[in-house]
């Protein structure tokens, strides 16, 4: 291959894919991919590795709540909290950042192995005889949440830098990869709902009736096998070049602005500095919007001298940085009313699962479902919704409103939070009916009463998430800087975190004020709570919700980007990409 084709990427010129010169593309001298198709192999290295996390992560966060109850011996709510707790750290490690993946799938592994230890050393084991006792041992109980916090490490500094990375497979400015970068978080989310079906499956069911520490072993090999694969697929990869911390461009933003504040707004937009796109590190500028006007203060040049000096960026920053300072704002209230839904999600791995424990799980000649599997529904459906989704209604959107996407990324999320709502009222109405069937029938009691009274529930949140949130993946991806791409992944993750917190907070405050006022809504046991009174109180948080969410999605302005060849064309107002970043 000739010299100058090295640290290459693709391009469109004249119709035809090109290589074009481009030094910032591949830091490390690899050679980027040519076509399309390779864009997909090489993901397929990373959907791989996701693959084998959420097989382990599911197979884990399904049955935690069961491994507390019956080994660790916590009541109900105890149990809740700690579950919510570890998703909640999970989910939220991403925002402390992680860059290589394969460095935080170490400390996945090393996790890992030691849930394993913790299970077959004797000194470590729960009890001292066939893991029966009424109390585990402390030693235990402390080397458990070791090793389960140490892998809440791992997929927190590994997710977000993967998922951002496979997306970055594909290139913007190509119109046939921009639209396979659209169907990649769809086909991320199928490979996670293979693993998760997977794990609550098989995992759970050598967890039932072999062996917690065999599931475990289990688990750390096919880690440890993906990592293999992720480190054969290198050589197909693209990489973005590091610009440093993504974070100090918008502290000089805030800066410069306060530090102008009293300087006059110009008459004309057009006066405020704006670096020239040959000059700009990725050849793509940011329209300027009319929206957070004082952030422009930081964008005035003062005069002729200080322009022509070129003031730091302390003191003078581009109106690309300051509409990057504005798409952080603008995302604050769509990650605060996204919250409830994840408070709803939160609810499958918690107190659904233990419903369904509680429940008659026998199919066939006497088999019995694990608990944790009827998750599976929630799977298959997220992977139903993300399908129809993906190769029907997107190709028929697109005919009918000429939109890239088919139909905005707020617009998707808005319709999945609606079916988490009918979730909830659906789950309220069965755990009513079994509460009925324990009054009717005191010595049977739950057992009744078929699991499969909760399929409707996993699968109605199971199409929400094939809408909300994957959309909410694709939306922080999209529409943050391109600097913070990985940030972006992360802040998604962070609404799954806080509202595992928030769900944890909720039940210790409604714990205290039903007690107060009669009998706690959570007992020792699900036959003397009300967990429907508590599902019914989470529909109607969701659904006051839902309103100021599309209250703040009316008024959202989508990220609008300027190639470096495009004559300007930075029209005000609202972007008509629908998420799609706008390149003209």
């Amino acid at each position: 291959m000739e010299k100058n084709k090295l640290n290459a990427k693709p391009g469109e010129v004249n119709g035809e894919m090109k290589w074009v010169h481009d030094s910032s593309v591949d830091h490390k001298g690899r050679i980027p991919l040519r076509a399309s198709t390779g864009s997909w192999k090489a993901s397929l290295f990373i959907i791989a590795i996701e693959f084998s996390e959420r097989l382990s992560y599911f197979g884990i966060a399904t049955s935690l709540i069961l491994y507390l109850t019956k080994f660790i011996h916590q009541d109900l709510k105890t149990a809740a909290r700690n579950v919510n707790y570890w998703t909640g750290v999970t989910t939220l490690m991403p925002l402390s950042g992680g860059f290589l993946a394969d460095a935080y799938l170490g400390r996945y592994i090393t996790g890992l192995v030691l849930l394993s230890l913790s299970w077959f050393l004797p000194t470590l084991k729960p009890c001292n005889h066939a893991n029966v006792c009424t109390e585990p041992r402390r030693v235990h109980e402390v080397f458990f949440f070791l090793a389960i916090y140490l892998i809440s490490i791992g997929t927190g500094g590994h997710k977000p830098s993967l998922e951002s990375f496979g997306a970055d497979q594909f290139d913007d400015d190509h119109v046939e990869e921009r639209r396979q970068k659209m169907s990649f978080f769809n086909w991320w989310n199928c490979g996670l709902c293979s693993g998760l079906i997977l794990g609550v499956t098989l995992i759970v069911y050598i967890q039932e009736h072999v062996n917690w520490g065999v599931a475990d072993i289990i688990l750390t090999v096919v880690m440890a096998f993906s990592l293999l694969i992720f480190i054969i697929g290198r050589s197909s990869y693209r990489y973005r070049a590091p610009n440093g911390s993504p974070l100090t461009p918008m502290l000089q933003v805030l800066v410069a602005a306060i530090s102008k504040r009293k300087l006059p707004y110009p008459s004309n937009p057009s006066m405020l500095f704006e670096v020239s796109k040959a000059e700009s590190s990725n050849g793509r500028v940011l329209c300027h919007t009319k929206k957070l006007k004082f952030l422009d203060k930081a964008a005035i040049v003062e005069s002729e001298r200080t322009f022509a000096e070129k003031q730091n960026s302390w003191n003078l920053a581009s109106v690309t940085k300051v509409e990057e300072m504005k798409l952080i704002i603008n995302m604050i209230p769509i990650w605060v009313f996204t919250l409830p839904f994840g408070i709803c999600a939160a609810q499958t791995s918690t107190f659904f699962i233990k419903q369904g424990a509680i429940m008659d799980r026998k199919i066939g000649n006497g088999f019995e479902i694990p608990p944790a599997s009827i998750f599976t529904l929630s799977a298959i459906g997220m992977t139903i919704s993300v399908a129809i989704y993906d190769k029907i209604l997107v190709p028929f959107l697109r005919r009918l409103t000429k939109n890239e996407r088919g139909m905005n990324l707020l617009q998707r999320i808005g319709f999945g939070m609606i079916f988490s709502i009918i979730t909830m009222i659906t789950a309220a109405l069965v755990e009513k009916k079994r509460l009925e069937t324990v009054e009717m029938n005191p010595l049977k009691g739950s057992l009744s009463m078929s699991v499969f009274w909760l399929a409707p529930q996993f699968l109605i949140i199971g199409f929400g998430d094939g809408l909300a949130l994957v959309g909410l993946q694709e939306y922080f991806y999209d529409q943050v800087p391109d600097s913070m791409r990985s940030l972006g992944i992360a802040l998604y993750l962070s609404v799954i975190g806080a509202a595992n917190f928030l769900s944890s907070v909720l039940i210790t405050i409604v714990d205290h004020v039903s007690g107060k006022s009669g009998k706690s809504w959570f007992g020792k046991d699900l036959n003397n709570s009300r967990l429907d009174k508590f599902y019914w109180l989470l529909a109607v948080i969701t659904t006051v919700d839902m309103f100021l969410f599309v209250f703040f999605a009316r008024r959202y302005t989508y990220k609008n980007v300027q190639h470096v060849a495009a004559v300007a064309d930075c029209s005000e107002g609202k972007s008509d990409s629908g998420g799609a970043e706008s390149v003209v």
